[in-house]
Formats: C-alpha cells, structure tokens, sequence
C-alpha cells in the first residue's frame, strides 16, 4: 500500500520544480544515485537548493500515448505527495516497459518504495 496520506496540497508542480532540459538530465544520469524498481528507474542527485526537482523520462516502449500520459500523472502525483522527504534533490524516473501492464496500485507501491530508497542513498 501507498504510503501517502490525503492531506490537501497547496503546491502544485510548478515550472521551477521540473527537469527540462537535456544537460539537466545528463546531471543526474551521470553524478547521482540510482533505484531499480519493478516499474520504474530512478535517479537522484543533490542539489544546492532546497526544492526538490522532477525529470520524467517515458518513452515509447512503455505504451501508446494514453498509457504513457497516465503513467506521468501517477509518477507526478507521488513526487507532490514526497517533495518533503526529497527535499534538495534533483531526480529523474525512467518507466521500464513493464510499468504499462502494472495497475494503479502497484506503480504506485514501486514509486513509493524507490522514493524510499533514494531518499536514504542521498
């Protein structure tokens, strides 16, 4: 089970928490530490600030455009819920092609445990 609470949040996923550009991505893949999950990869670097930052990376592999847009929004919906615990963190997640079998729940639970992970590594 998830281990997010259904607290209201005021934050969102603005412009300044994203990963967006390809050297940004190289960073992380290349100076940070890594999780295998059963649906996911993800990686992490420490930052200077203090905001956490988020990189998707869901190619087409994964699924069709539905899958993969579903996939995104479950993967941003758990970074808001843990921006606390990753705090000063840049981290990327990957979607292995397992992820478009995977339900709900179980995405959820990996991304969950891989949050734990990396968040103990840094």
């Amino acid at each position: 089970m998830a281990l997010w609470s259904a607290k209201p949040l005021s934050s969102g996923f603005p412009q300044a928490a994203r990963i967006k550009k390809p050297r940004e991505f190289q960073r992380v893949f290349q100076g940070g530490a890594k999780t295998v999950g059963r649906f996911f990869v993800v990686f992490a670097r420490r930052r200077d600030k203090a905001r956490a930052r988020l990189g998707l990376a869901v190619g087409r592999k994964v699924g069709n455009a539905v899958v993969r847009n579903r996939i995104k929004r479950l993967v941003r919906e758990g970074f808001r819920h843990e921006q606390d615990r990753l705090q000063g963190l840049e981290v990327v997640v990957v979607a292995r092609g397992s992820a478009a079998r995977g339900t709900s729940g179980q995405l959820t639970d990996d991304l969950a445990a891989c949050w734990r992970k990396i968040s103990h590594d840094q």
